[in-house]
């Protein structure tokens, strides 16, 4: 596929047909996602194939946590795990949520789970002692990570960035065997889409990018 086409139509696929995916062929998307750039070029990123059934489900079972606060805040209408507005709803809201199957379903239906983990040890978090979220240490995964889903796309496959998990990174952590210095940056259900997204809604360049400065003209 032409380069341009893969970013266009690489979307969230939530929804997967039965189809496996083969090692040879997750093998290749990793072999091209791993030329993404990181600090300092450490390469600190690990990934953990998951393909067992009982290990999904553990997994499905951990991120209820993260996406039971998610709903409750949506449902509020607040910003769900917003770092700057505090959450509205209580505790004893957040806990009574149920939380819709779909949320989770893409972990049990994909053909595989990819669990990407960085090492903390290697990054180089500029932004640590600012008084707000970190978020410079994701340099060095995320770009990777969107490489294994242009890749996906390539080849056919498709899957959704996920990070509800992480809310019980204690417990991933302690299921799947990953050691302490390393966080868990994003959970991927990778698989054959059932129906492949041709066309995606986003703002246009000149709602988002300006001259010279933030209140500067529109590009």
């Amino acid at each position: 596929m032409d380069l341009y086409d893969v970013m266009r139509t690489t979307g969230a696929v939530r929804r997967f047909t039965d189809d496996p995916l083969p090692d040879d062929v997750l093998a290749r998307i990793l072999d091209h996602a791993r030329f993404a750039p990181s600090g300092g070029n450490r390469q600190g990123v690990h990934v953990i194939a998951v393909r067992e059934r009982p290990t999904r489900e553990a997994l499905a079972a951990l991120t209820q946590t993260g996406a039971r606060r998610y709903i409750a805040q949506q449902r509020n209408g607040e910003a769900p795990w917003n770092p700057v507005h505090p959450m509205g709803v209580t505790p004893d809201e957040v806990a009574a949520t149920e939380v819709p199957a779909e949320l989770t379903l893409p972990l049990l239906t994909a053909a595989v789970v990819l669990v990407v983990c960085v090492d903390l040890s290697v990054v180089a978090a500029f932004d640590q002692d600012l008084d707000r979220v970190g978020v410079i240490a994701g340099a060095s995964v995320y770009p990777f990570v969107w490489n294994v889903l242009l890749a996906a796309r390539n080849e056919g496959y498709g899957g959704v960035l996920t990070t509800m998990a992480v809310a019980e990174e204690a417990a991933v952590k302690d299921l799947l065997g990953i050691p302490d210095e390393y966080a868990v940056a994003a959970v991927l259900p990778l698989g054959r889409p059932q129906r492949q997204v041709t066309k995606l809604t986003r703002k246009p360049v000149a709602e988002f990018v300006t001259r010279e400065r933030f209140d500067g003209e529109s590009l």
